[in-house]
Protein backbone atom coordinates (compact mmCIF):
# COMPACT_ATOMS: atom_id res chain seq x y z
CA UNK A 1 0.00 0.00 0.00
CA UNK A 2 1.16 3.38 -0.43
CA UNK A 3 1.43 6.04 1.54
CA UNK A 4 2.84 9.87 2.09
CA UNK A 5 5.87 9.44 4.02
CA UNK A 6 5.64 12.99 4.54
CA UNK A 7 4.01 16.59 3.20
CA UNK A 8 6.53 19.40 2.45
CA UNK A 9 6.43 23.41 2.13
CA UNK A 10 8.41 26.01 1.17
CA UNK A 11 7.63 29.74 1.80
CA UNK A 12 10.07 30.64 -1.47
CA UNK A 13 10.70 28.64 -4.76
CA UNK A 14 13.77 27.00 -5.38
CA UNK A 15 14.53 26.32 -1.56
CA UNK A 16 14.13 23.72 -0.10
CA UNK A 17 10.76 22.27 1.83
CA UNK A 18 10.31 21.49 5.49
CA UNK A 19 8.11 18.96 6.60
CA UNK A 20 5.06 19.86 8.13
CA UNK A 21 2.34 16.84 9.53
CA UNK A 22 -0.64 18.13 7.93
CA UNK A 23 -1.49 20.45 5.39
CA UNK A 24 -4.66 22.41 3.31
CA UNK A 25 -4.83 21.33 -0.27
CA UNK A 26 -6.65 24.27 -1.92
CA UNK A 27 -7.68 25.04 -5.22
CA UNK A 28 -4.35 25.83 -6.28
CA UNK A 29 -1.92 23.84 -4.55
CA UNK A 30 -0.83 23.35 -0.92
CA UNK A 31 -1.96 26.10 0.91
CA UNK A 32 1.71 28.50 2.40
CA UNK A 33 3.63 26.67 -0.50
CA UNK A 34 5.31 28.94 -2.92
CA UNK A 35 5.04 26.99 -5.73
CA UNK A 36 0.93 26.95 -5.56
CA UNK A 37 -0.80 28.79 -8.12
CA UNK A 38 -3.30 28.70 -11.37
CA UNK A 39 -0.60 26.61 -13.40
CA UNK A 40 0.15 23.01 -14.10
CA UNK A 41 2.73 22.04 -11.74
CA UNK A 42 0.89 23.04 -8.38
CA UNK A 43 2.33 19.90 -6.12
CA UNK A 44 5.71 18.42 -6.63
CA UNK A 45 6.50 14.42 -5.73
CA UNK A 46 9.27 12.54 -5.01
CA UNK A 47 8.91 9.09 -3.58
CA UNK A 48 11.11 7.71 -0.73
CA UNK A 49 12.40 4.88 -2.65
CA UNK A 50 14.18 6.96 -5.28
CA UNK A 51 15.19 9.84 -2.45
CA UNK A 52 16.94 7.27 -0.72
CA UNK A 53 18.47 5.49 -3.73
CA UNK A 54 19.67 8.93 -5.31
CA UNK A 55 21.22 9.30 -1.38
CA UNK A 56 23.29 5.97 -1.55
CA UNK A 57 24.69 6.90 -4.86
CA UNK A 58 25.84 10.37 -3.51
CA UNK A 59 26.84 9.26 0.07
CA UNK A 60 24.60 11.03 1.91
CA UNK A 61 21.33 11.17 3.61
CA UNK A 62 18.55 13.63 2.43
CA UNK A 63 15.83 14.76 4.37
CA UNK A 64 12.36 15.15 2.64
CA UNK A 65 11.83 17.78 0.73
CA UNK A 66 15.29 18.55 0.27
CA UNK A 67 14.57 18.35 -3.19
CA UNK A 68 11.55 20.64 -3.58
CA UNK A 69 8.71 17.85 -3.27
CA UNK A 70 5.52 19.14 -1.70
CA UNK A 71 4.90 15.37 -0.98
CA UNK A 72 7.61 12.52 -0.27
CA UNK A 73 5.52 9.00 -0.82
CA UNK A 74 6.42 5.46 -0.40
CA UNK A 75 5.26 1.95 -1.65
CA UNK A 76 4.37 3.81 -5.21
CA UNK A 77 6.41 2.99 -8.25
CA UNK A 78 6.76 6.50 -9.86
CA UNK A 79 8.31 5.68 -12.92
CA UNK A 80 4.85 4.03 -13.99
CA UNK A 81 3.24 6.99 -13.20
CA UNK A 82 1.60 8.32 -16.45
CA UNK A 83 0.25 11.94 -17.51
CA UNK A 84 -3.26 12.34 -16.58
CA UNK A 85 -2.85 9.76 -13.94
CA UNK A 86 -4.84 10.39 -10.74
CA UNK A 87 -3.36 10.04 -7.28
CA UNK A 88 -5.99 9.99 -4.05
CA UNK A 89 -4.90 10.72 -0.64
CA UNK A 90 -7.86 10.30 1.35
CA UNK A 91 -11.09 13.57 0.09
CA UNK A 92 -8.05 14.98 -2.11
CA UNK A 93 -7.61 14.54 -5.69
CA UNK A 94 -4.98 14.86 -8.13
CA UNK A 95 -4.45 14.52 -11.98
CA UNK A 96 -0.44 14.23 -13.25
CA UNK A 97 0.56 17.05 -16.01
CA UNK A 98 4.27 16.39 -15.89
CA UNK A 99 7.10 14.07 -15.58
CA UNK A 100 10.00 15.75 -14.76
CA UNK A 101 11.70 20.06 -15.51
CA UNK A 102 14.20 21.24 -16.62
CA UNK A 103 17.10 22.11 -14.13
CA UNK A 104 17.81 25.11 -13.51
CA UNK A 105 21.26 24.92 -12.23
CA UNK A 106 23.11 27.27 -9.96
CA UNK A 107 20.10 29.44 -10.25
CA UNK A 108 18.73 26.94 -7.71
CA UNK A 109 18.67 26.79 -3.88
CA UNK A 110 18.80 23.35 -3.66
CA UNK A 111 21.36 22.90 -6.36
CA UNK A 112 23.74 24.80 -4.50
CA UNK A 113 22.99 23.17 -0.92
CA UNK A 114 22.63 19.44 -2.41
CA UNK A 115 24.72 19.68 -5.03
CA UNK A 116 22.87 18.43 -7.78
CA UNK A 117 19.24 17.34 -8.51
CA UNK A 118 17.04 14.27 -8.47
CA UNK A 119 13.45 16.22 -9.74
CA UNK A 120 14.88 16.59 -13.28
CA UNK A 121 14.20 13.18 -14.15
CA UNK A 122 12.53 11.49 -11.08
CA UNK A 123 10.18 14.01 -10.35
CA UNK A 124 6.36 14.07 -10.94
CA UNK A 125 4.05 17.19 -10.96
CA UNK A 126 0.53 17.59 -10.62
CA UNK A 127 -2.51 19.86 -10.78
CA UNK A 128 -5.35 19.90 -7.95
CA UNK A 129 -8.85 18.15 -8.61
CA UNK A 130 -10.08 18.07 -5.54
CA UNK A 131 -8.72 19.69 -2.11
CA UNK A 132 -8.88 18.67 1.17
CA UNK A 133 -6.80 18.17 4.34
CA UNK A 134 -3.74 15.65 3.82
CA UNK A 135 -2.09 14.26 6.73
CA UNK A 136 1.75 12.16 6.72
CA UNK A 137 0.91 8.96 6.85
CA UNK A 138 -1.89 8.87 4.65
CA UNK A 139 -3.17 6.28 2.52
CA UNK A 140 -2.32 7.36 -1.22
CA UNK A 141 -3.98 5.53 -4.15
CA UNK A 142 -2.77 5.59 -7.69
CA UNK A 143 -5.63 5.44 -10.55
CA UNK A 144 -4.03 4.78 -13.77
CA UNK A 145 -5.61 6.63 -17.00
CA UNK A 146 -5.78 4.68 -20.42
CA UNK A 147 -5.49 6.14 -24.07
CA UNK A 148 -8.30 5.27 -25.55
CA UNK A 149 -7.64 5.13 -29.32
CA UNK A 150 -10.69 3.90 -31.94
CA UNK A 151 -9.41 3.11 -35.06
CA UNK A 152 -12.06 3.50 -38.08
CA UNK A 153 -11.61 1.76 -41.57
CA UNK A 154 -14.07 3.21 -44.40
CA UNK A 155 -14.61 0.81 -47.20
CA UNK A 156 -16.95 -0.98 -49.22
CA UNK A 157 -15.27 -4.12 -49.82
CA UNK A 158 -13.10 -4.97 -46.47
CA UNK A 159 -16.60 -4.22 -44.93
CA UNK A 160 -18.42 -6.46 -46.85
CA UNK A 161 -15.19 -9.06 -46.31
CA UNK A 162 -14.10 -8.73 -50.17
CA UNK A 163 -10.30 -7.93 -48.75
CA UNK A 164 -8.53 -7.54 -45.62
CA UNK A 165 -8.33 -4.58 -43.93
CA UNK A 166 -5.00 -3.56 -43.79
CA UNK A 167 -4.57 -0.04 -42.88
CA UNK A 168 -6.65 -0.21 -39.78
CA UNK A 169 -3.96 -3.21 -38.50
CA UNK A 170 -1.35 -1.01 -39.39
CA UNK A 171 -2.17 1.59 -37.77
CA UNK A 172 -2.37 0.07 -34.65
CA UNK A 173 0.60 -1.48 -35.02
CA UNK A 174 2.55 1.50 -35.67
CA UNK A 175 0.89 3.75 -32.62
CA UNK A 176 2.33 0.98 -30.88
CA UNK A 177 5.28 0.63 -31.43
CA UNK A 178 6.08 4.26 -31.32
CA UNK A 179 4.35 4.54 -28.10
CA UNK A 180 6.43 1.44 -26.28
CA UNK A 181 8.93 3.45 -24.83
CA UNK A 182 6.19 5.99 -23.49
CA UNK A 183 4.28 6.11 -20.27
CA UNK A 184 1.29 5.87 -21.93
CA UNK A 185 -1.34 3.01 -21.43
CA UNK A 186 -2.76 2.21 -25.00
CA UNK A 187 -6.48 0.86 -25.08
CA UNK A 188 -6.75 0.46 -28.73
CA UNK A 189 -10.13 -0.67 -30.61
CA UNK A 190 -10.80 -0.75 -34.70
CA UNK A 191 -13.59 -0.97 -36.81
CA UNK A 192 -14.36 -1.51 -40.42
CA UNK A 193 -17.27 0.52 -41.51
CA UNK A 194 -18.89 0.51 -45.13
CA UNK A 195 -18.73 4.29 -47.02
CA UNK A 196 -21.79 5.23 -45.68
CA UNK A 197 -22.54 9.14 -43.89
CA UNK A 198 -25.46 8.11 -41.84
CA UNK A 199 -23.23 4.75 -40.08
CA UNK A 200 -19.88 6.74 -39.92
CA UNK A 201 -22.07 9.40 -38.23
CA UNK A 202 -23.51 7.66 -35.21
CA UNK A 203 -20.01 5.75 -34.60
CA UNK A 204 -18.11 8.81 -34.42
CA UNK A 205 -20.85 10.36 -31.95
CA UNK A 206 -20.84 7.55 -29.63
CA UNK A 207 -17.41 7.48 -29.74
CA UNK A 208 -16.95 11.23 -29.02
CA UNK A 209 -19.84 10.70 -26.11
CA UNK A 210 -17.75 7.62 -24.38
CA UNK A 211 -14.95 9.55 -23.91
CA UNK A 212 -12.90 8.44 -26.55
CA UNK A 213 -9.50 10.15 -26.65
CA UNK A 214 -7.91 9.92 -30.02
CA UNK A 215 -9.90 8.87 -33.36
CA UNK A 216 -8.38 7.71 -36.68
CA UNK A 217 -10.11 7.26 -39.59
CA UNK A 218 -8.32 5.68 -42.36
CA UNK A 219 -9.97 5.73 -46.43
CA UNK A 220 -12.55 7.95 -47.40
CA UNK A 221 -10.43 10.99 -47.96
CA UNK A 222 -10.05 11.12 -51.88
CA UNK A 223 -12.14 12.53 -54.67
CA UNK A 224 -14.72 9.79 -55.33
CA UNK A 225 -18.05 9.40 -55.53
CA UNK A 226 -18.00 7.35 -52.22
CA UNK A 227 -15.26 9.03 -50.44
CA UNK A 228 -17.31 10.99 -47.65
CA UNK A 229 -15.37 10.69 -44.50
CA UNK A 230 -14.01 14.16 -44.26
CA UNK A 231 -17.97 16.15 -44.88
CA UNK A 232 -18.72 13.72 -41.89
CA UNK A 233 -16.13 14.60 -40.12
CA UNK A 234 -15.81 18.31 -41.06
CA UNK A 235 -19.35 19.55 -38.72
CA UNK A 236 -18.51 17.28 -35.56
CA UNK A 237 -15.19 19.13 -34.83
CA UNK A 238 -15.42 22.02 -32.57
CA UNK A 239 -12.29 23.42 -33.70
CA UNK A 240 -9.68 22.37 -37.02
CA UNK A 241 -6.18 21.62 -37.24
CA UNK A 242 -5.39 22.58 -40.84
CA UNK A 243 -1.66 22.84 -40.27
CA UNK A 244 -1.48 19.04 -39.57
CA UNK A 245 -2.90 17.72 -43.18
CA UNK A 246 -1.39 20.89 -44.70
CA UNK A 247 1.75 20.09 -43.79
CA UNK A 248 1.40 16.62 -44.32
CA UNK A 249 -0.12 16.89 -48.54
CA UNK A 250 3.24 19.47 -49.16
CA UNK A 251 5.79 17.26 -47.87
CA UNK A 252 4.59 14.53 -50.04
CA UNK A 253 2.79 16.21 -53.02
CA UNK A 254 6.41 17.29 -53.74
CA UNK A 255 7.15 13.94 -54.24
CA UNK A 256 3.44 12.75 -55.80
CA UNK A 257 1.44 15.26 -57.09
CA UNK A 258 -1.67 12.79 -56.26
CA UNK A 259 -1.18 13.48 -52.39
CA UNK A 260 -2.29 16.75 -52.92
CA UNK A 261 -5.56 15.50 -53.97
CA UNK A 262 -6.54 14.45 -50.21
CA UNK A 263 -8.82 15.72 -48.50
CA UNK A 264 -7.88 14.68 -44.96
CA UNK A 265 -8.81 17.23 -42.29
CA UNK A 266 -8.24 17.08 -38.30
CA UNK A 267 -9.71 19.00 -35.62
CA UNK A 268 -11.28 18.57 -31.91
CA UNK A 269 -14.38 17.71 -30.79
CA UNK A 270 -14.89 18.71 -26.56
CA UNK A 271 -11.68 16.52 -25.38
CA UNK A 272 -11.34 14.17 -28.23
CA UNK A 273 -8.81 14.53 -31.17
CA UNK A 274 -9.69 13.47 -34.29
CA UNK A 275 -7.95 12.64 -37.52
CA UNK A 276 -9.16 11.33 -41.21
CA UNK A 277 -6.21 9.78 -43.11
CA UNK A 278 -5.98 8.05 -46.09
CA UNK A 279 -6.55 4.11 -46.96
CA UNK A 280 -3.41 2.93 -48.13
CA UNK A 281 -0.84 1.39 -45.41
CA UNK A 282 1.66 3.48 -46.33
CA UNK A 283 -0.24 7.02 -46.22
CA UNK A 284 -1.28 5.83 -42.82
CA UNK A 285 2.70 5.40 -42.06
CA UNK A 286 3.45 8.87 -43.36
CA UNK A 287 0.73 10.73 -41.66
CA UNK A 288 1.50 8.93 -38.44
CA UNK A 289 5.37 10.07 -38.63
CA UNK A 290 3.61 13.66 -38.57
CA UNK A 291 0.87 13.59 -36.22
CA UNK A 292 2.25 10.93 -33.17
CA UNK A 293 4.67 13.81 -32.22
CA UNK A 294 1.95 15.99 -31.80
CA UNK A 295 -0.39 13.76 -29.87
CA UNK A 296 0.61 14.28 -26.28
CA UNK A 297 0.99 18.54 -26.38
CA UNK A 298 -2.53 18.13 -28.23
CA UNK A 299 -3.99 16.03 -25.49
CA UNK A 300 -2.49 18.24 -22.91
CA UNK A 301 -3.64 21.55 -24.53
CA UNK A 302 -7.04 20.11 -24.54
CA UNK A 303 -7.61 19.68 -21.10
CA UNK A 304 -5.96 23.06 -19.86
CA UNK A 305 -2.67 22.04 -19.69
CA UNK A 306 -0.33 24.27 -20.91
CA UNK A 307 3.24 22.80 -20.26
CA UNK A 308 4.78 25.78 -22.32
CA UNK A 309 3.37 28.07 -18.68
CA UNK A 310 5.58 29.98 -17.10
CA UNK A 311 6.37 29.58 -13.12
CA UNK A 312 2.93 31.50 -11.24
CA UNK A 313 2.98 34.70 -9.78
CA UNK A 314 3.47 34.66 -6.13
CA UNK A 315 -0.37 34.29 -3.87
CA UNK A 316 -1.01 34.83 -0.29
CA UNK A 317 -3.16 31.78 1.17
CA UNK A 318 -5.76 33.79 1.75
CA UNK A 319 -6.31 33.74 -2.20
CA UNK A 320 -7.23 30.46 -1.94
CA UNK A 321 -10.49 29.00 -1.07
CA UNK A 322 -11.29 24.94 -0.88
CA UNK A 323 -12.37 22.80 -3.53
Amino acid sequence: MATVVSINISEKKGTVKSPVPEAMVMAHGVAGDAHAGPWHRQISILSREIVEAFGRDAGRVFSWGAFGENLTTEGLDLTSVSLLDRLRIGEVELEITQIGKKCHGGGCAIFHQVGQCVMPKEGIFARVIRGGTIRSGGTLVHVPRHLRIRILTLSDRASRGDYEDLSGPAMQDELEARFKESRWRLEISRLVLPDEAAGLRETLTEAIDSGVDIIFTTGGTGIGPRDITPDVVAPLLNKTLPGIMEFIRQKHGERLPAALLSRSIAGTSGQTLLFTLPGSVKAVREYLEVIIPVLEHALLMLRGIDAHASAPMTYSTATFSPV
